[in-house]
């Protein structure tokens, strides 16, 4: 498989604090590869750095071969390269359906001067807005909750709307930063399910997550972090038995229940 995404030597300083440190990996075209490590070691400033919400204080990322390192958060977003965040970031005082219609805006093809005419093709792409939507919402198990206030949510089912916020940009490449994080063991298995219905669709995934069950149970490769370094990548079978990784983030507790 070719790489979706290559990220080489990247490293990211913040002051005199090295928070990521000349870190290199590929994530392939269709796969489900799991950034894992202690709180700390680097994954989310990774993600950051990939999706340009952080600058790179050496290295490259490359996505489909071209370099975006440098480019605006908005401009990745639009190739396809689309993230969610460890920190709900939807919009709670909007609908469920109203924070879903942002997610496709960069669908839109209307001018401004169209919109204040309120021109036909106004209206027909707000019909078919509307319906992406509803679908990417069914898609998601949020329909039935499209018209309620996004602030009357469960937890878990906020973190669902961002990922459904997230997939009505029509990622190539989806980042999800703890997507489980705070859903119960039904919630997560059932997130589980819906990943396997993401990727089907086509979309690479890179994935941080701490629950260990799901990055074991729908990783194709896992890479290891600590303290900013890559000290592994490999299967998940390959990393459940690293000393290095069992050592820094596992502990002698999870390998034993493997075994």
């Amino acid at each position: 498989m070719s790489a979706a995404l290559t990220v080489d030597g990247l490293t990211i300083r913040f002051g005199g604090l090295t928070a990521v440190d000349g870190a290199s990996f590929e994530v392939k075209e269709g796969e489900v590869l799991s950034l894992i490590g202690p709180n700390g070691a680097g994954k989310t400033t990774a993600f950051n750095a990939i999706t340009g919400y952080a600058q790179l204080a050496g290295g490259t990322v490359s996505y489909r071969g071209t370099r975006i390192d440098g480019l605006p958060a908005d401009r990745i977003a639009a190739l396809g390269v689309v993230r969610t965040f460890q920190k709900t970031a939807v919009f709670t005082n909007l609908s469920v359906i109203e924070n879903v219609l942002i997610g496709l805006h960069l669908r839109s093809k209307q001018t401004a001067l169209g919109i204040l005419l309120g021109l036909p093709s106004v209206r027909r792409e707000e019909r078919d807005l509307d319906a992406a939507a509803r679908e990417t919402l069914r898609f998601c198990g949020l329909l039935e909750r499209a018209d309620l206030v996004a602030s009357s949510l469960p937890y878990g089912e906020l973190r669902l709307l961002e990922v459904a916020v997230a997939l009505a940009a029509r990622p190539k490449l989806l980042l999800l930063d703890e997507p489980v994080s705070g859903m119960n063991p039904v919630e997560t298995e059932s997130f589980m399910k819906l990943l396997a219905q993401i990727r089907a669709q086509g979309v690479t995934v890179l994935l941080v997550e701490h629950d260990m069950k799901m990055v074991m149970g729908v990783s194709d490769r896992i890479v290891c972090l600590n303290y900013g370094r890559i000290i592994a990548n490999g299967t998940p079978a390959e990393i459940a038995k690293d000393p290095a990784v069992i050592r820094a983030y596992l502990g002698e507790r999870y390998a034993r229940a493997q075994s």
